[in-house]
């Protein structure tokens, strides 16, 4: 490149260090310690990662105008170094997302277990709830069997009648065997609802069996602690009269 390249290049440079000094000049007058005590934490640490890195950057630029390998020199690892930082203050600008409230029912539930499990009354009325909802769920399955076997029933009868205006001579044959049909069914369906009633008669008695159980559970306990509180009230009586006899004695 010749002289006459360079003069325009030069002038450049000159009006860029100028701009330069006006610009840096609040931060050139005072120390670095007393530009940065009156801001903020995040701020101020942004004040020193970008003074420390335009300081490197500078020596970088120098050591490559004077011909030195700039990547090989210790401050390269540096401006590496401080290149973390600024990823570490944008991670610490960028605001997290906002998760959720979400409500774990299988896990509230547990809680909720766990903290009434010593409980007997609660015991005692879960156990009877879950035996009427079982007796339910039982007489209600026998009442859809029930539906279930009457309606195929009628569709047999609406089919035989069908059959018998179509071919008349076979209608007695069809109506014997509706009948033989029709008396197996009959019983099966007074079975079926006495089984559902027996069940559910045997489920109430366990029920009962059991809350009677926990009844008789809870009065013992209740007896022993009532026995317990006389035994600790006779006995601070007693120490009390031991006491009056040792005053009067003294």
């Amino acid at each position: 490149m010749e002289a006459s390249d360079l003069l325009p290049l030069l002038d450049q440079l000159d009006y860029n260090v100028d701009d330069l000094e006006e610009v840096l000049g609040p931060l050139v007058n005072q120390s670095l310690a007393e530009t940065s005590k009156k801001l903020p934490v995040l701020d101020k640490a942004k004040l020193n990662v970008l003074t420390t890195y335009a300081l490197e950057s500078l020596i970088y630029s120098y050591l490559k105008l004077r011909g030195v390998d700039a990547k090989q020199h210790p401050v390269f690892r540096e401006l590496t170094r401080v290149r973390q930082y600024f990823d570490k203050i944008k991670a610490l600008e960028t605001e997290p997302e906002e998760r959720p409230m979400t409500l774990n029912k299988q896990a509230a539930g547990r809680f909720i277990k766990h903290g009434l499990a010593g409980n007997e009354r609660f015991d005692l009325e879960r156990k009877e709830q879950e035996a009427k909802s079982k007796a339910r769920a039982q007489l209600k399955a026998a009442m859809i069997a029930k539906q279930t076997t009457e309606s195929g029933k009628s569709s047999s009868q609406t089919k035989l009648r069908s059959s018998e205006k179509a071919n008349p001579e076979d209608s007695s044959d069809s109506r014997d065997e509706e009948k033989m049909t029709v008396e197996p069914a009959s019983i099966a369906e007074g079975s079926e609802p006495a089984q559902s009633q027996h069940h559910e008669k045997k489920q109430k008695r366990k029920a009962k069996h059991e809350a009677a159980k926990l009844r008789k559970q809870q009065e013992s306990s209740d007896k022993r602690e009532h026995k317990k509180e006389r035994r600790r009230r006779k006995l601070e009586k007693r120490k009390e009269r031991e006491s009056k006899q040792m005053k009067a004695i003294g």
